[in-house]
């Protein structure tokens, strides 16, 4: 019985909530913008290859990883969103939601299309992103 009661205690410690502070999921250094423009450039390669390639099959498998790659890019772009940036980073970069809602729209045009200006606008938007997200860090 002495030994239940302890361990319950223990237990009870152990999964008490801790109050912790911070502006993310985890204390900074876990987000970059990198991870959206890694799949970006992914994107814009598949696209290169498409339109190079005359083998029905391949083009085929190149547009299912395309529209992937081109989901993750909007995945990064949402998290980056909402769990890094915060709303003293709005209020110095008001452009930041009209950049974040057009780059993760073109994020979805590309997965549409096969069209390389699509991924290069959408790379434009992440470096755009990716400017300010490391003026924040600097702060």
């Amino acid at each position: 019985m002495k030994l239940t009661s302890g361990l319950l205690r223990l237990l009870d410690r152990a999964s008490a909530p801790t109050l912790v502070h911070a502006h993310c999921d985890l204390m900074c250094g876990v987000y970059d913008p990198a991870q959206a423009r890694i799949e970006a450039e992914s994107v814009k390669a598949i696209m290169e290859k498409h339109n190079a390639s005359d083998d029905h099959e391949f083009k085929e498998r190149a547009i299912f990883i395309k529209e992937e790659r081109a989901e993750l890019v909007k995945h990064h772009l949402w998290v980056l969103w909402t769990d890094y940036f915060k709303p003293e980073h709005v209020e110095k970069y008001p452009e930041l939601h009209e950049l974040f809602w057009k780059t993760a729209k073109t994020a979805g045009e590309s997965k549409k299309t096969t069209d390389v200006a699509v991924a290069d606008r959408l790379l434009a938007g992440i470096a755009e992103i990716d400017r300010i997200f490391w003026e924040t860090k600097k702060a």
